[in-house]
């Protein structure tokens, strides 16, 4: 039987600074939020591997000597669409419209008000879904099928089949709101959020998908995604296993 607890939420915080990260951990376990905190880039994205994904990630943008916050967002989005809040200091306009319209929810400035954050953290989770999956590094679904997100693969009866970054990312959005249609305009936006994007696009990616994850010998009954015709689609959540 697959894990249905999906509370507390689980919030990766990544930042250079020790002082800004205690002051964030404190914030949000104070909300009730369980914190995992990054020093880098390159830490959190070890972090996410080991420990799998989090609900949210609130990332700093400049962490030398490393990776940036924008390369962070960049390589997780290969593999999910994680919510994530840039939390930085830096306030050029260019910076603030290249982090809301590529990479992040939001985009909070420092120094910031406790208080403020986690009412946009939580603004944030309720708008993005469900999250009926813990997200693991290597999420079971049922005793046919498990999702490695971060190694982009499914595995299907122990067999490893490689999923595209697109393939990856749809189930994702799919998972974290398992047993709920998700609206097809909302996918499309999440999928393609910086180019015009119509549902054949979906199609495509979606027939390709199931073909990777689903029961070849009854392609009428899929076992996993289900489809509303001009609605949606819905990752069933498996819990009689």
């Amino acid at each position: 039987m697959s894990d249905t607890n999906i509370t507390p939420h689980r919030i990766l915080a990544v930042d250079d600074d020790p002082f800004n990260l205690r002051i964030v951990a404190h914030a949000l376990q104070q909300a009730e939020y369980t914190v995992m905190t990054a020093g880098s880039g390159e830490e959190a994205l070890s972090v996410i591997t080991q420990h799998g994904l989090p609900h949210m990630a609130i990332v700093d943008i400049h962490m030398p000597p490393g990776m940036s916050g924008f390369e962070f967002c960049r390589t997780v989005h290969q593999f999910s669409d994680l919510p994530i809040i840039m939390l930085t200091a830096v306030n050029e306009e260019s910076t603030v419209v290249e982090g809301l319209e590529e990479h992040a929810e939001d985009y909070i400035i420092k120094p910031f008000n406790p208080g403020e954050l986690t009412a946009r953290v939580k603004r944030v989770l309720q708008r993005m879904g469900d999250f009926a999956y813990p997200l693991r590094s290597l999420t079971r679904v049922d005793e046919r099928l498990m999702i490695d997100f971060p190694g982009r693969q499914a595995l299907v009866n122990n067999k490893p089949i490689s999923l595209t970054p697109t393939e990856t990312k749809l189930l994702y959005i799919l998972m974290r709101s398992a047993g709920h249609t998700v609206n097809t305009d909302f996918i499309l936006r999440r999928l393609w959020p910086l180019e015009p994007a119509y549902e054949d696009r979906l199609h495509v990616h979606m027939h390709r998908l199931r073909r990777k994850i689903e029961d070849k010998k009854d392609k009428t009954r899929p076992r996993y995604i289900t489809s509303e015709r001009g609605v949606g689609y819905t990752f069933r959540h498996i819990t009689d296993e």
